[in-house]
């Protein structure tokens, strides 16, 4: 298969990749969140031993670990787009995200809340919350608010054409990227540049990387060969910006501005994302069996983990063994839990709907 013929495939199975492994990888920051002295003060189950030690690996990720699923839903909507009309769009989603989004607030999250107090001795309050859930809220939102506009530019060739060209040129990739991105964080400017959950900063991060990923895919060809060909660049760029973020202002050796801080970090965030499709399109645009399954359960695996990360926690936690032990023990049984749940939700067809299934 040549290069031109690899690009134009009409599916995308590393946009599938992708997402597969932002859920996970949102699952493992969970459950590292859990082993933190200031877990609890966000309603996690704590570990009394925590694993400090070992956060600088989450700081790598926190940066992006949210905007990427927004730029993967751009994506997606570009696709889904192109077969079906406004109205459909607006159907599909509320089943996709709506209707699991509301389930999840009133089911799924006060399972967490209820186990949280119990483990505390606390007096249990029961009340609807989206908790990990949140980012529907904004995907949701952008569906409403974007779509007729993404209907109307879809056919608009003038318009991709000039995205397309700028991909072009040398850079043009990264700039068409980390511009709006880094123009967003000098003027939200977010306290904590990785808080994306029900801010404002996470909910204009998140509209640019939606309205970008949609762009960016548009470009056909042109997107997935640059972001390829300069792979180890972005990958480059993205570690050096890390190292000196989590070696220098985030731990205060050196002194900057909110507003600098904010727009070195938008910046680091985009290259890791550029480098992240530009090695999957190198590797991970392929089918497979264990794509095929995890495409359709990831988003329902996602959806339950939370509540049986808790029940694990209220179990593992107590016990007298090491907080490393732990952790794998956790990380392990989560996964597992959450497949066998899968397993059981697939077969009853009444409630795939509940979990972003289809029917």
């Amino acid at each position: 298969m040549n290069k031109k013929s690899k690009h134009n495939i009409a599916r995308r199975y590393d946009i599938d990749s992708i997402r597969i492994i932002a859920l996970f990888l949102l699952i493992f920051y969970h459950i590292a969140c859990a082993f933190q002295p200031w877990s609890s003060d966000f309603l996690f189950i704590e570990n009394t031993d925590d694993l400090v030690k070992y956060w600088f690996l989450m700081e790598m990720l926190n940066i992006w670990r949210i905007p990427i699923l927004f730029v993967v839903s751009g994506m997606g909507v570009f696709f889904a787009i192109k077969k079906r009309n406004l109205i459909q769009m607006y159907m599909d989603r509320s089943l996709r995200i709506l209707i699991p989004l509301i389930f999840g607030s009133f089911f799924i999250y006060p399972i967490c809340v209820y186990l949280f107090s119990n483990y505390y001795e606390k007096e249990f309050l029961y009340y609807p919350y989206p908790g990990h859930l949140w980012f529907l809220v904004n995907i949701f939102l952008y569906a409403i608010l974007i779509l007729p506009i993404f209907n109307y530019i879809k056919n608009k060739q003038k318009f991709i054409g000039f995205i397309s060209k700028i991909t072009n040129y040398p850079f043009g990739l990264i700039i068409l990227f980390s511009v709006p991105m880094m123009i967003q964080a000098f003027i939200v400017n977010p306290e904590y540049y990785s808080s994306f959950a029900f801010t404002p900063h996470g909910l204009f991060v998140g509209l640019v990387c939606f309205i970008l990923g949609y762009l960016l895919v548009s470009t056909n060809q042109n997107f997935w060969i640059n972001a390829e060909k300069l792979r180890f660049v972005y990958l480059g760029l993205g570690i050096s910006m890390y190292f000196f973020r989590i070696l220098n202002y985030d731990s205060e050796v050196i002194e900057i501005s909110q507003q600098v801080s904010n727009i070195l970090s938008a910046f680091e965030a985009s290259n890791w994302i550029l480098s992240i499709f530009g090695f999957g399109t190198k590797y991970l645009n392929k089918s497979s069996k264990i794509l095929n399954y995890f495409s359709k359960s990831v988003y329902p695996i996602y959806i339950v983990h939370f509540p049986v990360q808790y029940f694990l926690a209220s179990i593992i936690f107590p016990l007298n063994i090491n907080a490393e032990i732990k952790f794998l023990l956790i990380l392990i049984s989560t996964f597992a839990m959450c497949i066998f749940i899968y397993q059981i939700i697939k077969h009853i067809i009444w409630f795939r709907l509940f979990f972003g299934m289809k029917k």
